[in-house]
């Protein structure tokens, strides 16, 4: 089934360290396409964009992805963020600490991170949903107040609330 909606993501200068980045961390990655800005500068904006990247498509597990060199001009939000759904502590901590390589350390809570490219992933196990809707309300709120005080999250840590 072809993917009818692809995240577009916008870098001021550094798509491809970015992209490659990215590419790095999850197993089953690989940039598809790269189509750069020509060596001559172009008339108006974006200036100075010479030989970086004006398009390219790159997959992450599957999920294709589309990033530019655009400038200054946008800059990645917090109200957007990509889930990466865990399996086992291992692999928690595995992403968790990658990605987190370089990023604003004030923006981990709860399983969320930022990057050092500024876009937002949240590191989440399996069974963290399982556990907050869990039909034994006082677990559920137990497991709630366990997670609100993690940067991390620590399965162990939910389970035991």
């Amino acid at each position: 089934m072809q993917q009818k909606i692809t995240p577009f993501l916008w870098f001021d200068k550094n798509c491809e360290e970015a992209m490659n980045f990215y590419c790095s961390i999850f197993k089953n990655s690989k940039i598809l396409s790269v189509k750069r800005y020509p060596d001559e500068d172009l008339e108006g904006p974006p200036k100075g964009m010479q030989g970086k990247i004006i398009t390219a498509v790159f997959e992450l597990e599957g999920q294709k992805f589309m990033a530019l060199d655009g400038g200054p001009y946008f800059k990645p939000s917090g109200a957007v963020s990509f889930y990466i759904e865990c399996d086992t502590q291992e692999e928690v901590d595995y992403y968790w600490n990658k990605l987190k390589e370089g990023g604003d350390e004030k923006a981990q809570q709860c399983g969320w991170l930022q990057d050092r490219f500024g876009f937002s992933w949240q590191v989440i196990p399996k069974i963290l949903p399982e556990l907050l809707n869990s039909p034994d309300a006082a677990k559920a709120d137990r497991t709630l107040k366990a997670m609100l005080k993690m940067k991390k999250i620590d399965i162990e840590g939910l389970k035991n609330a």
